[in-house]
C-alpha cells in the first residue's frame, strides 16, 4: 500500500519531522490509492499529509486554521510536486475548500482533533503550562485569547467551562481562585494561571498536573473546538463519494462521543414498529467500519506518550444523499464566547 516502507517517512524523497498518532491504522482504514483525492483536514505538522502522499500516487488537500502550520508546510509542498496543497482555513468549511479547489468529491478525510505538539512545544502560542508564555491559545490569528476570557468571564461562566470541557470535579473552586486572582492582578501568562489553578485543586504524587483540565477547557473554548468538530463531519458527509473513507483521531472523551455519535445516527437503519405509525427515515450514509475505537499499542505509547489517550473511529460513505438538518444537538450546552466575556 505504501509508496516508501511503512508510509510514514516517505514523499518525495522528504523525512517526516512529525509521525502521527495511530498513522497506520489511519491509512489502513483510508485505503489511499493511486489517483485518489484526501483531505487532511487538521495540516499541522503535516504528518498525515505526509503519510498519505508517501502511500500512493495521489492527491491531498491540506487545511489548518494556523498561520504558522502554512508557513512550516511550505516545504512539503515543494517536495510533492504539485499534489499537495495547502489551505488556510477552519476545518468545519473542508467541502467548501475541496470544491474550491476543483474536487467535486473526495476518496477519504483525515481529522487529527485537539492541540498539536508543534503547538504545544511554542512557549509564544500559549497552549502549555509546562513552558512559560502569554496565556493566547488561539490556534488562529484571531478573535479573543484565553486571557480574555479568564479576564471577563464570569465565576459561574469559568465553573461551566472548566467543569463540561474540562471535566474538572473542582471546577468551583478553580473559578473561584481564577476570580480572586484577577482581582488583584491581571493574569496574562500560562506560568500565573497554572499556579492559580494548581492552588485550587489538590493533587498526589503520580496525578496529572493540576492545571491540565483548566487549560484543556480554556483552549477548547477559546477555539470552539467542539463546533468546528460537529460542522466539520457535516462537511466530510458531504463532500466524500461512494466508497470515500472518513477517519477520526480525537484525544478528549468529549471528542469521541461526538464522533461516535455522529457516525452512529449516520449509519442507523432504522426499522418500523408495530406499534407506531410508519415512519420514512433518512437512508444511512455511512458504515461504520470501527465496532470499537482503535487505540495505540505499547510499542506507540512508548514512542510517542501522546497517543495513550487517542481514539481512532473510521466510517465508509454509502451512495444515500448527505442528511440536512441542524447537528447542533450533538453539542454540550455552553454560553456563547461573546456572552462569556460581557460577563464581568
Amino acid at each position: 500500500m505504501t509508496a516508501g516502507g511503512d508510509g510514514l517517512t516517505a514523499v518525495a524523497g522528504g523525512s517526516a519531522p512529525h509521525i502521527p498518532v495511530l498513522g497506520a491504522p489511519a491509512l489502513e482504514f483510508l485505503q489511499v490509492r493511486d489517483g485518489g483525492v484526501y483531505i487532511d483536514a487538521t495540516f499541522g505538522a503535516g504528518g498525515y499529509s505526509r503519510a498519505i502522499l508517501g502511500a500512493a500516487n495521489c492527491k491531498v488537500i491540506g487545511i489548518d486554521r494556523d498561520p504558522n502550520a502554512m508557513a512550516l508546510g511550505a516545504a512539503l509542498v515543494e517536495q510533492a510536486r504539485g499534489r499537495l496543497t495547502l489551505v488556510e482555513s477552519r476545518f468545519s468549511n473542508l467541502d467548501v475548500v475541496a470544491r474550491d479547489a476543483g474536487f467535486d468529491s473526495v476518496d477519504g478525510v483525515v481529522l487529527d482533533l485537539g492541540v498539536s505538539s508543534m503547538q504545544l512545544d511554542t512557549p509564544a502560542r500559549g497552549f502549555s503550562f509546562r513552558h512559560d508564555g502569554p496565556l493566547d491559545m488561539r490556534m488562529g490569528a484571531d478573535g479573543p485569547s484565553a486571557a480574555d476570557v479568564v479576564a471577563r468571564a464570569s465565576e459561574r461562566d469559568l465553573a461551566n467551562i472548566v467543569f463540561i470541557l474540562g471535566e474538572e470535579r473542582h471546577s468551583r473552586a478553580v473559578a473561584r481562585a481564577i476570580v480572586k486572582a484577577r482581582d488583584k492582578t491581571p493574569i496574562t501568562t500560562t506560568a500565573a494561571l497554572a499556579d492559580i489553578v494548581a492552588s485550587a485543586v489538590r493533587s498526589r504524587p503520580g496525578d496529572i498536573h493540576p492545571a491540565t483540565r483548566t487549560f484543556q477547557a480554556l483552549r477548547i473554548f477559546v477555539n470552539d473546538e467542539l463546533a468546528e468538530l460537529v460542522a466539520a463531519l457535516a462537511a466530510a458527509e458531504r463532500i466524500l463519494k461512494p466508497g470515500g473513507r472518513l477517519v477520526a483521531v480525537s484525544f478528549h472523551s468529549l471528542e469521541d462521543r461526538i464522533v461516535k455519535t455522529f457516525l452512529a445516527g449516520r449509519g442507523e437503519q432504522r426499522g418500523g414498529s408495530r406499534h407506531a405509525p410508519e415512519r420514512k427515515h433518512p437512508a444511512a450514509t455511512f458504515r461504520v467500519l470501527t465496532k470499537r475505537p482503535v487505540t495505540a499499542d505499547a510499542q506507540e505509547i512508548v514512542r510517542n506518550p501522546r497517543s495513550r489517550s487517542a481514539k481512532l473511529r473510521a466510517a465508509e460513505r454509502s451512495d444515500a444523499p448527505a442528511q440536512l438538518g441542524d447537528v447542533s444537538d450533538l453539542l454540550p450546552r455552553l454560553p456563547e464566547i461573546a456572552n462569556v466575556l460581557r460577563g464581568r
